[in-house]
């Protein structure tokens, strides 16, 4: 029995003692629900890596931006695994901001990332971030109220046909709305649908000589078209709501419809979190005419996982970031949450995957979705880049102009006065950062 005892107390030390000399992984996320549920997954990870421990800082979308830029920037190291998206991964790479991800492992096979991502999350051909999940752009809509207003949503919809089927299934009475889109200011929030809303009208955020492009024809009727549609047929305090606002409200029956990231597809059927998870259908994102070039107003985005060049713990960052966007992951949260729970949008192999195919009826549409966004620059279009500009200017410019946006959501001024202002604010950053002479 003493032996016994003896030995049970050494056990005891011996892991006391590996726990002290455990290091401890500072990680800042977003409170997204792919993130949020990785956060209850990381025994998986622990066990098999007690040396290294974790603590999480979980915040709000914009709020992450802002702190994460502002650490790496000043070099704080506050953080040694930061959740950053395709836009600051090439610029803080080219920065020398970013620790290369060339390695994480024999079997985390690299080449299985969907190219589209991968590519996004590269520069010179080096991958710096590992993507967590990937999106596009979709729409989602209520079924059941589609049959009762005898409306059919066609694969590829218009904007006008948009317009027609949330006036037929608004019933502010019934508390339930024809449309709920983004409208919290914010360069990655309301900004990221108006920018491609407006490419679906042919403008872009500058034109080839960097001038911007708010006051052009396209940027007028697409917010034009989005105020009037909020203003008719979307929910109270529209330009307080965000990615997660609108996720509760569509989830809780408050939305006819929903043009958002794909990845919201998987929590709005799941039947534990959705209380329309049988009613919901997927189409296209609309386009703004039948035959529109931009094939529907679909951006390319992916949350992932980037070790800043500050760390201090960088092969440990790294043990985490192959873990957490590895397939063994996704055959975890398949075990756990079940196949349609899988972070989407990364990898080749989950699409090919019957399981995955059988279980999530949006696989197809996002992966559809995804493959047909291209950031690239062109001839009228100088940056890459669908819902944002790649350059380190927009997140500042896209931030303040998003606020104007939303004070025209919110009633505060007309559409003209908004696009006046935007144009305004845009010409006076981009004449003082050098890129209008």
């Amino acid at each position: 029995m003493k032996a016994k005892t003896i030995l049970a107390g050494a056990a005891s030390l011996l892991a006391l003692t590996a726990y002290a000399k455990a290091e401890t992984l500072t990680i800042a996320t977003v409170n997204n629900g792919d993130m949020i549920r990785m956060q209850g997954l990381t025994d998986d990870f622990t066990k098999a890596n007690p040396d290294i421990q974790l603590n999480w800082v979980t915040l709000e979308e914009n709020v992450l931006r802002q702190k994460v830029t502002t650490d790496i920037a000043t070099k704080g190291g506050q953080y040694d695994v930061m959740t950053i998206g395709t836009y600051e991964v090439p610029i803080w790479a080219k920065n020398g901001w970013l620790v290369s991800l060339g390695d994480l492992g024999d079997d985390y096979d690299v080449d299985d990332l969907l190219p589209p991502i991968r590519n996004a999350l590269s520069a010179d051909g080096t991958l710096y971030a590992a993507p967590f999940y990937g999106e596009s752009v979709m729409t989602l809509y209520r079924k059941d109220l589609f049959d009762k207003a005898g409306v059919t949503m066609p694969e590829k919809p218009t904007w006008d046909f948009i317009k027609d089927a949330a006036s037929k299934i608004t019933d502010k009475n019934a508390g339930v709305y024809g449309i709920c889109l983004r409208g919290k200011p914010g360069w990655g929030e309301n900004m990221a649908f108006l920018g491609n809303l407006a490419r679906d009208y042919g403008a872009n955020y500058f034109d080839a000589n960097w001038k911007p492009q708010f006051e052009s024809e396209g940027w007028k009727k697409a917010i034009e078209f989005y105020v009037d549609l909020m203003k008719n047929y979307g929910p109270p305090g529209a330009a307080s709501n965000g990615f997660n606002e609108n996720l509760a409200l569509f989830g809780s029956g408050k939305c006819g419809m929903w043009m958002d990231a794909t990845v919201a597809a998987s929590f709005v059927t799941d039947p534990k979190q959705s209380q329309v998870a049988d009613k919901v259908g997927f189409a296209k994102a609309p386009c703004g005419e039948e035959n529109c070039p931009n094939d529907g107003a679909n951006w390319l985005w992916a949350w992932s996982l980037a070790i800043p060049a500050g760390s201090q713990k960088q092969d440990a960052a790294e043990k985490f970031i192959a873990w957490a966007t590895s397939k063994h992951y996704a055959e975890l949260v398949a075990g756990k949450e079940g196949w349609a729970n899988v972070p989407p949008g990364t990898r080749t192999s989950l699409y090919d995957n019957p399981d995955y195919q059988k279980a999530a009826p949006f696989a197809k549409q996002t992966l559809a979705a995804i493959n047909a966004a291209d950031p690239s620059s062109g001839p009228d279009k100088p940056y890459n880049g669908l819902q944002y500009a790649a350059i380190p200017e927009f997140q500042g410019l896209g931030t303040a102009v998003g606020q104007i946006f939303a004070a025209a959501v919110s009633g505060q001024m007309s559409a003209d006065q908004a696009l006046q202002g935007a144009q305004a604010t845009a010409t006076r950053e981009m004449t003082k950062a050098g890129y209008i002479k």
